[in-house]
């Protein structure tokens, strides 16, 4: 028996070294995109300067909390309960021991280990810093991009995108950041700039400050809801997950908050706690008006259970009348100031999981004795080990309308929806995984973009299998094949491996609508891309690897607007994107990392769009469309 023991434990330990080895941050970051990006609205840029930012300042398993661990998206609320319930009754020894919790599978923890850490160190006693001890080991981060294309004419203006960023961070309880950028075709006077400043921890029950920009997330979001939300995604059974009240905002486009808050926290043991959250708002609605918005949350958890009350106050200095001839926007809000109140609870038992909210807000110019409701209910069942299944109700009624939150939805705004939601994700077959969900929607009124018909019912469905082979070899390679029906067919197919540096991935899509009198005879979409990539192994034992190489080729035929195809691509440090490939043609892109010191890094990109000859010209386009871009980083 122990040496049966032994050999299991030592078979664990190689797994999880071949885990680390084998895929870069930068594949990890990738997969993570590559599951938000066809079903979400996200904020790309956010999402990858925190992820960047918890691998610089790693959490530490042994002293961390759900909401510190909801900042990884990829994790389940089983999973972040299963986490904290290990490290309560048997403290972390070493990241080995991941392999011990049966809701992680192989490829879950290795898109954790970056950004987790073992420190065998209990909380301190108490959490004030000092301003010496923050100087002296803080991180600093500064960085310079440039981007230029050749398609664009902006009649005298330069065609050069420019953004410089600073970031300050020690251990993330004290965070800075400032931006600064010109658009493209910008001129002096359009530069853009932001800045922000988080504090967390730094006294007594004092959890949260947080200054300039900024976010902020209440209950399931009806009230309240961050930039980043995921929304659908691929990550089935993390719908409805809780993220922290206040979060810095690390970009200058407007989207957040700008103003302060701060999060006061009282605790009793390790199973009940309270906070208290407030925060002002003050920043453009558009070019003319100026929006104020004043909130609050009241948070108690004790055990499994967590109650939340929410209210906000948006002020604007004029009336705002949005599209005013749109017909389906009519029940949009108007007039100068709103209040939504919300309240919403979560209760975790052994197998199953539920959360509910319901919000109201108040009434607009135009609806004198109308009150639009919002209400959103789900629970999560957990039948058996490697078997996650989920069930989610929502109804927002034609009344309801907050700019400022967002839930669960098949739109971008919470408005005139009811629909039913279930989903599965199951790993119980060993390397396998099966997952999907499938969604029934109905709109009263006239939808943007989803036909002319009022008593609009629509669906979405979509299903994955997912084959990883097992890291006890020297190369890994994966398969996965994804099949979903929304308006229009579309299926992913996607194989990937990856060996001694090397990384190869051939991607295939196909979509088809169905045929109107404005379309071809046969509308659809189709593209095919390779990615080739190799990371170069460096003599030095501090440089893991210097020079890094992505490649893509790829081909498509899209003929109509409604058939493009979206594909993630990799671009430099804190940018990224996603180009509809449209018409009939190719294009390619190479990424360059040049980690030319520890503490200074050159990123590369350049990419290129070649269209058909003959339909450039009968759509009146330039054949041809170049971008490239330029990032230097430099960290201490």
């Amino acid at each position: 028996m122990q040496i049966y023991l032994y050999f299991c434990a030592v078979k664990n330990i190689i797994a999880v070294i071949l885990l680390v080895t084998n895929f870069s941050l930068d594949d990890i970051i990738g997969d993570i995109y590559n599951y938000l990006t066809e079903f979400s609205e996200v904020d790309f840029e956010q999402l990858q300067t925190d992820l960047y930012a918890l691998h610089d300042a790693p959490i530490d398993l042994n002293n961390t909390s759900d909401e510190e661990l909801s900042q990884l998206y990829f994790l389940s609320p089983q999973q972040i309960d299963d986490i904290l319930l290990y490290a309560n009754k048997h403290p972390f020894e070493s990241l080995y021991e991941l392999r011990m919790i049966p809701s992680l599978e192989d490829y879950e923890i290795r898109d954790l280990l970056p950004f987790v850490q073992i420190t065998n160190q209990q909380s301190p006693i108490t959490n004030e810093i000092y301003a010496k001890e923050v100087f002296a080991n803080a991180h600093h981060e500064i960085t310079a991009r440039v981007d230029a294309r050749n398609i664009e004419g902006f009649e005298g203006s330069d065609p050069v995108y420019t953004q410089g960023r600073y970031r300050f961070d020690y251990q993330r309880k004290v965070t800075f950041g400032a931006q600064l950028r010109r658009p493209v075709g910008g001129k002096a006077e359009d530069l853009q700039w932001g800045a922000y400043l988080q504090l967390r921890d730094i006294a007594p029950h004092l959890h949260t400050v947080v200054g300039g920009n900024f976010q902020a997330s209440f209950g399931q979001g009806l009230v309240m809801a961050p930039v980043f939300h995921s929304g659908k995604s691929m990550y089935v059974t993390s719908i409805g997950q809780q993220r922290e009240a206040l979060r810095y905002y690390g970009s200058v486009d407007g989207a957040g908050l700008h103003g302060a808050g701060t999060t006061l926290r009282w605790e009793w043991g390790k199973q009940t706690r309270l906070d208290v959250s407030a925060l002002y708002s003050f920043n453009h609605y558009n070019d003319t008006t100026w929006r104020h918005v004043v909130g609050a949350n009241l948070t108690l958890r004790h055990k499994k259970l967590e109650v939340q009350l929410s209210g906000i106050e948006t002020i604007y200095s004029d009336s705002i009348h949005p599209y005013r001839n749109a017909k389906y926007n009519r029940h949009y809000f108007r007039g100068r100031n709103q209040a939504v109140l919300g309240a919403s609870f979560r209760y975790n038992y052994g197998w199953f999981d539920v959360f509910c909210e319901v919000a109201t807000n108040q009434k607009s110019e135009i609806t004198n004795s109308k009150w639009g409701i919002g209400l959103i209910a789900g629970s999560r069942f957990y039948p058996t080990s490697g078997v996650s299944l989920i069930a989610l109700y929502r109804y927002y009624s034609p009344w309801f309308d907050n700019q400022l939150g967002y839930a669960f939805s098949e739109t971008s705004r919470i408005n005139d929806e009811n629909g039913g939601y279930l989903g599965f994700d199951i790993t119980r077959l060993r390397n396998w995984r099966f997952l999907g969900y499938g969604d029934v929607f109905y709109f009263e009124g006239y939808k943007y973009g989803l036909g002319n018909d009022t008593c609009t019912l629509g669906y979405d469905a979509m299903a994955e299998v997912q084959y990883h082979q097992s890291p006890m070899t020297n190369h890994q390679w994966s398969l996965s094949l994804r099949a979903r029906a929304r308006k229009k067919g579309a299926s992913t197919y996607s194989v990937r491996a990856k060996r001694n540096g090397w990384s190869l991935r051939t991607i295939a899509d196909f979509n088809h609508s169905p045929i109107t009198n404005n379309q071809s005879p046969l509308p659809y979409g189709v593209s095919i891309a390779q990615d080739i990539a190799y990371d170069f192994q460096s003599p030095m034992s501090n440089i893991q690897c210097p020079i890094s190489l992505k490649l893509r080729l790829q081909a498509f035929d899209a003929r109509e607007w409604t058939n493009r195809i979206y594909l993630y691509e990799h671009d430099v440090l804190y940018a990224y994107s996603i180009p509809a490939t449209y018409g009939l043609g190719g294009r390619f892109y190479l990424c360059l990392r040049w980690q030319i010191i520890p503490q200074l890094a050159l990123y590369f990109r350049a990419s290129e769009t070649v269209y058909a000859r003959k339909w450039a010209a009968d759509h009146d386009r330039p054949q041809t469309r170049t971008d490239l871009h330029l990032l230097l980083r430099a960290k201490l």
